[in-house]
């Protein structure tokens, strides 16, 4: 066990270098962060002192490490479009995201896992076939158009829920939330669905053709012959079973959610830091965009850390004769 978490850090941690050096790479070539900082009656002698202040000035290899060195230190550096903390703004932003990806996973693990039992359980049935056509909807269409005709049908045409912002918030210590406020729980609605759509789908999807293929064993067709009834076979044998794939696929989608997460506050105007990385790019603000970048890959490379650990300690099969490292 010891061998195959120590496997799975340093994994993850060469996996977040990488992403770091590639992300801090392309940021050279999205543009001059020195031309949205200085007006136009800017001089050479500026030009070359502004660059020196922000470091810009040095080898790219010695920017990087600068980087990493103060990220592990929470210091991100300054904004160049806002001059102020990079890890001060992500903490106002922070919140908003978190808050958006939790209530979108929450509603695309229970209401998928759901879905995904009952259309299992009722495969020939009416209602099942129908929610598997409908589910389409929801992995064909692209994020931001369902977000568009939610918004058209929600806020436009029945005028029941917002569609931008994040309504009222309450603070709690650093914390914002909204969902302690009604229009802070009606501003949620709209995004979270959008972004937890596409996961739901994919997740009820994949419990329906895991459970039905669990339901042809052997071992569900013995435990019906020896009389148990239906609700404990489906839930307390063939369910087990099922989620023990759906793990490892649920939590890249909860990854997902984070990360993808941009494209949904875009389209509402969430204050996220999704939102904030958009702007960011507009300004070339490189502190922001690199900050950003590893907060996700933090994020995300930690959930499947978490995942690759509950998928060892539940499949008995990685364990045995110490073979779970490999």
């Amino acid at each position: 066990m010891l061998t195959y978490v120590l496997k799975r850090v340093l994994q993850s941690a060469l996996v977040l270098l990488v992403v770091g050096l590639v992300a801090f790479s392309m940021f050279r070539f999205v543009g001059d962060p020195i031309d949205n900082m200085l007006g136009q009656e800017r001089t050479d002698a500026d030009i070359a002192r502004l660059r020196a202040d922000l470091g810009l000035d040095q080898p790219f290899p010695v920017q990087y490490y600068k980087f990493l060195e103060n990220a592990v230190q929470g210091d991100f550096g300054i904004s160049f479009r806002q001059g102020r903390p990079v890890a001060e703004i992500l903490v106002e932003r922070a919140p908003a995201t978190l808050e958006l990806a939790a209530v979108s996973g929450f509603l695309a693990i229970s209401i998928g896992i759901g879905l995904g039992v009952f259309t299992a359980i009722r495969k020939d049935g009416f209602l099942a076939n129908m929610i598997m056509s409908v589910s389409l909807i929801g992995v064909s269409l692209p994020t931001f158009l369902i977000g568009i005709l939610l918004i058209y049908l929600f806020s436009v045409e029945l005028g029941w829920l917002p569609s931008f912002g994040r309504g009222e918030v309450v603070h709690i210590g650093w914390w914002s939330t909204g969902l302690l406020t009604a229009s802070g729980l009606k501003a949620l609605i709209l995004p979270s669905i959008t972004l937890g759509l596409y996961q739901m789908t994919l997740i009820m999807r994949l419990v329906r053709s895991e459970m039905l293929e669990v339901l042809r064993q052997d071992y569900v067709r013995f435990a019906r012959a020896r009389g148990l009834n239906e609700r404990t076979v489906n839930f307390r044998h063939a369910l087990k079973n099922t989620l023990v794939p759906v793990i490892t696929v649920t939590g890249l989608q909860l990854g997902s959610i984070i990360a993808f997460a941009i494209i949904t506050e875009t389209v509402f105007q969430w204050p996220g830091v999704g939102l904030l990385f958009i702007n960011a790019i507009q300004f070339v603000d490189i502190p922001v965009m690199a900050a950003y970048l590893m907060l996700i890959s933090v994020m995300f490379v930690g959930i499947n850390l978490i995942v690759d650990l509950l998928y060892f300690a539940i499949d008995p099969r990685l364990r045995t004769d110490g073979k779970g490292a490999h």
